[in-house]
């Protein structure tokens, strides 16, 4: 019987035939999202999307890893390149942008308007192993969050963070260092062994 309030995910056979780049093993996508640019898109295995996310993806691409969990109602504007690596995660409400308008003046802004009277800001965003970042949070082009880096909710992240620190704030800024997960490797190299 269907479930009209839950309708479920798509198998990573499913994404496949929809003609998403590359999709891993035991990847779901929750059948409520919404996805643009599914040729440009890489799923690694054993990775989660939640509903109803929205991934945007231009020639760039969206690379996603192996271990990866998305929360609902993400946004991800990868038109300019948004990677995340194996162990990374978002909660719930999270947006990512690797272009964005320019609010300072003297451009005219929105995807209407004909490029040559926009200035945008654009670069890629990437997310190293083991980050994980914070419900509503949002984090603009050109950043790279370092391994092991946290974020905590509702941050603005507008510049790039360390390895291994724990962040939070408008804007993001580093308040401690975070534990170091797994040292020595042993059980990313177990679990990536099964992908």
């Amino acid at each position: 019987m269907n479930d009209p309030l839950n309708t479920g995910y798509f198998s990573a056979q499913e994404l496949l035939d929809l003609g998403f780049a590359g999709v891993g093993k035991n990847t779901m996508l929750a059948r409520n999202c919404t996805v643009i640019g599914r040729e440009h898109i890489q799923l690694g295995s054993n990775t989660r999307i939640d509903g109803p996310t929205v991934i945007v993806a231009g020639k760039a691409g969206v690379s996603i890893g192996n271990y990866v969990h998305i929360g609902g109602g993400c946004h991800l504007a990868g038109r300019d390149g948004i990677s995340m690596a194996d162990f990374s995660g978002l909660s719930q409400g999270v947006r990512i942008y690797s272009v964005t308008d320019n609010y300072a003046g003297g451009s005219f802004t929105n995807p209407t308007v004909p490029a040559a009277h926009l200035k945008l800001i654009s670069g890629p965003v990437r997310l190293e192993k083991h980050v994980i970042i914070g419900a509503g949070s949002v984090i603009l082009p050109s950043v790279t969050v370092g391994e092991g880096a946290s974020v905590g909710a509702l941050s603005l992240v507008n510049r790039s963070l360390e390895a291994w620190t724990v962040n939070s704030g408008v804007p993001a800024r580093k308040l401690k260092a975070r534990i170091v997960i797994d040292p020595d490797g042993s059980i990313e190299r177990e679990l990536l062994a099964k992908c």
